[in-house]
């Protein structure tokens, strides 16, 4: 059973079909933050305990929502007064910026990076437990989960990094696992972010995901028009009965084995540590929008890396000026953004194939400044909670942060 939990992460990516909401938009701005009142959060949980500083950070994107975020600025051997290089951290869907703490100090990134003299600073996306704030809207209206991942690109990513910006003077370096790859794929697209980018780590990428082809996924596909138990729901929780309902649903088809859906649905991740698991489950998944999960939904049926479909094309066209939702176009990323790709050949929600349709949309890029690392026995997981991450992944990421100037 708590693999079966365990997995809701993973298989929540591609379940649902659709119908439209309204989505509001507006312009980009700079942003404000602030010390957040003393809570019991991630700093205190995860960091502070083993002897590092960790400061809790609120930060107001321009529609309203108020962003969790986490600043480690030195390692536990402290740092002096020596300015340090900014790197951001971004988590994927259904889970927040814990599940980069899981590991002991001497496992996990942040820790890592922040010992090896960086300011670390960790991300939490809107609807996650410590981000479901906003100056306006509650959580029990349903305007408040009116998102997907496009506003993830054009305005927590913008955001964060204006607040790190305006806080150290200096560009970041960035880190996403997984749909925080997808989104920073896009925002560099769209020319957001890259005034205040230093470089960027992709791990796990996820920006084609035609190749997903699981008996969960194939199932999950044909379920779309069944599930209008889940068409109103303006928030989706992993946690909550309809949900469950769901994924009880999904488990009954033929060939979907929900006792080995890590496997089955992420790969099969070769290197957890089971307390690592344990202590995952008691924290993940988190909430995120039904809107979000249909948006994914889209990306994983349409094979393309495109804005919202509000699934007529009158509704397009009031929104985008246009009958189908513009593409993002990846070969307008800088050609001479320095970029770190790292991908597992047992990975089934980032395949080998979708990451080879990624790196031919960069073929134009420089080739001094584009680094790849294949690791054949990795799997989703293993990249933020691999008890070898460490001397497999995140050292080598350390490496080509050092190479930057």
């Amino acid at each position: 059973m708590a693999l079966q939990a365990f997995c809701v992460l993973v298989t929540m990516i591609m379940s649902i079909a659709h119908r439209a909401y309204g989505s509001g938009r507006g312009s980009m701005g700079l942003v404000s933050g602030f010390i957040d009142p003393p809570i019991v959060g991630i700093c205190s949980t995860s960091v502070i305990i083993h002897g590092y500083k960790c400061q809790e950070i609120d930060v107001k994107t321009q529609d309203g929502f108020i962003l969790n975020m986490q600043r480690i600025p030195e390692g536990r051997a402290g740092g002096g007064d020596t300015k340090r290089q900014p790197v951001l951290i971004q988590h994927g869907v259904l889970v927040d910026g814990m599940t980069w703490l899981l590991n002991p100090p001497e496992q996990n990134l942040p820790l890592i990076l922040a010992d090896k003299g960086f300011d670390v600073w960790i991300a939490n996306a809107r609807g996650t437990r410590y981000s479901c704030r906003h100056t306006s809207l509650q959580p029990y209206e349903p305007g408040f989960w009116n998102w997907s991942w496009d506003e993830l690109v054009v305005y927590d990513l913008p955001a964060v990094f204006d607040y790190v910006y305006s806080q150290t003077g200096q560009k970041a370096h960035y880190v996403g696992h997984s749909l925080g790859t997808l989104i920073a794929l896009a925002s560099f697209s769209e020319g957001l972010l890259v005034d205040k980018l230093k470089s960027a780590v992709l791990l796990s990428p996820i920006a084609y995901l035609g190749h997903m082809n699981s008996a969960l996924d194939i199932a999950a596909a044909k379920a779309f028009v069944e599930i209008t138990t889940l068409f109103g729901m303006a928030e989706f929780n992993p946690k909550g009965e309809p949900v469950a309902n769901f994924l009880r649903a999904l488990c009954s088809y033929p060939g979907v084995d929900c006792y080995d859906l890590l496997t089955s649905i992420s790969g099969k991740n070769c290197c957890l540590n089971a307390s690592t698991v344990d202590l995952f489950l008691k924290n993940e998944p988190q909430s995120t929008s039904t809107k979000n999960m249909v948006h994914l939904a889209q990306t994983v049926r349409d094979g393309v890396l495109a804005k919202y479909n509000y699934g007529n094309p009158d509704f397009n066209m009031m929104h985008y000026g246009e009958a189908k939702p513009p593409i993002y176009n990846l070969s307008n990323i800088p050609h001479d953004l320095p970029i770190f790709i790292s991908y597992g050949g047992q990975d089934a929600l980032s395949d080998v194939r979708d990451v080879e349709l990624l790196l031919d949309s960069l073929k134009f890029h420089d080739v001094d400044k584009l680094t790849i690392q294949y690791i054949k026995d990795y799997a989703h997981a293993d990249f933020i909670m691999g008890v070898n991450a460490k001397d497999i992944v995140y050292n080598q990421v350390v490496s080509f942060f050092n190479h930057q100037h």
